[in-house]
């Protein structure tokens, strides 16, 4: 049997094959109003397509737990019960073709208020649409960003709190995993890093309380979270930078950490957190950290960055270097990537019955 197309199963849920789709934000939802938040029919057919296309999990993007933790005014949220109703359209559908529905919880910090991508991703100018970002330490991100609010201890076991009630609304909107956002310098990696995070508190200053704020979202989440149902957590496994950061040294031993408190599969990205740093971007250029993780841990590793072709998809997994490969800009490409690759390997995938002759 075809890797790609080997069931995997973690804790009493079976994913159908090992081609998914990681989150990618599509920056699309209304700004403000009682439709804030809200997905809509372009989201609906944004991830319907891919998961008729055969794809085994989709990460539904980074869905904000809070307005203030949006990355843009127009990101999706999960703060009411308008969005709950609205997501349960979106997996309905998913589930109904095989693909296992996930969503990725989310906090910007120091990152939010933000522009979308194709008008410049700039901070946005004060006016009805911005905010003050919020972060461990007022640092701001990059020249021209705002210098943020530092959080007090009362209001981060806010943040905490906000993560649980969107992993609660989660499962009623009909989610069957949830993936906790602590990558891309957004409000935990923030934490996690020495190059964002300058507290002297017990959430700053030494690895371990560097990592408590993280740790504690994941206790909280997993609390409200059904034993039989994963938790994943999504990672950058360095900030790229040669002192004072992040580093994959950090992620292998955070990792062990994360299994210990009920995260499921570790989702490894890199980098976001740190402005002007070179990285290294060809075909698979993260693989190598999630094959670390998997190599020394426990932990299941899915693996993105640049998985563009069947054969580097499967040799991924053959090789052992990740259990999942989460494909994003060519799942953006070609929605039916599962099929085709099915198609090539001999592997088995969902087909709609209105598809039979793509088979």
């Amino acid at each position: 049997m075809s890797a790609l197309f080997e069931p995997y199963v973690l804790r009493e849920l079976t994913i159908p094959n090992r081609v998914w789709m990681p989150p990618m934000c599509q920056y699309s939802a209304a700004p403000e109003g009682a439709e804030a938040g809200v997905p809509h029919d372009w989201h609906f057919a944004h991830y319907a397509a891919r998961a008729t296309g055969g794809t085994g999990l989709i990460i539904v993007e980074a869905t904000a737990v809070s307005p203030e933790g949006r990355i843009s005014p127009y990101d999706l949220g999960i703060w009411n019960d308008a969005q709950v109703e609205a997501f349960r359209r979106i997996t309905g559908f998913l589930s109904a073709q095989g693909t296992v529905p996930a969503l990725q919880l989310a906090h910007a910090g120091r990152k939010a208020a933000t522009e979308r991508p194709w008008k410049g991703g700039a901070p946005i100018a004060p006016g009805a649409l911005a905010w003050q970002p919020l972060a461990p330490s007022p640092l701001p991100f990059d020249e021209g960003h705002p210098v943020p609010a530092e959080l007090t201890v009362a209001e981060i076991r806010e943040i905490v709190g906000q993560f649980a009630d969107a992993a609660r609304r989660a499962l009623d909107a009909g989610f069957e995993v949830v993936e906790i956002h602590g990558a891309h310098g957004y409000l935990l990696n923030e934490f996690l890093s020495p190059h964002s995070n300058h507290r002297t508190d017990a959430y700053g200053g030494s690895y371990e309380n560097r990592t408590r704020f993280a740790l504690d979202v994941v206790d909280a989440v997993r609390e409200v979270w059904p034993e039989s149902k994963p938790l994943f957590f999504r990672i950058s496994a360095t900030d790229w930078l040669e002192a004072d950061g992040w580093s994959a040294d950090d992620t292998v031993r955070f990792a062990a950490r994360l299994h210990e408190h009920g995260v499921d599969l570790l989702d490894v990205s890199t980098g976001g957190n740190a402005s002007g740093v070179r990285i290294p971007v060809e075909p698979g250029y993260q693989v190598p950290f999630a094959a670390r993780v998997k190599n020394e841990t426990s932990l299941p590793v899915a693996a993105v960055g640049l998985i563009t072709e069947i054969e580097q998809a499967e040799k991924i997994l053959t090789n052992g270097e990740a259990d999942a490969v989460l494909l994003g800009r060519e799942l953006l490409r070609n929605p039916s990537f599962a099929r085709l690759a099915a198609r090539e390997l001999g592997g088995d995938v969902h087909v709609p019955d209105q598809y039979h002759r793509s088979v």
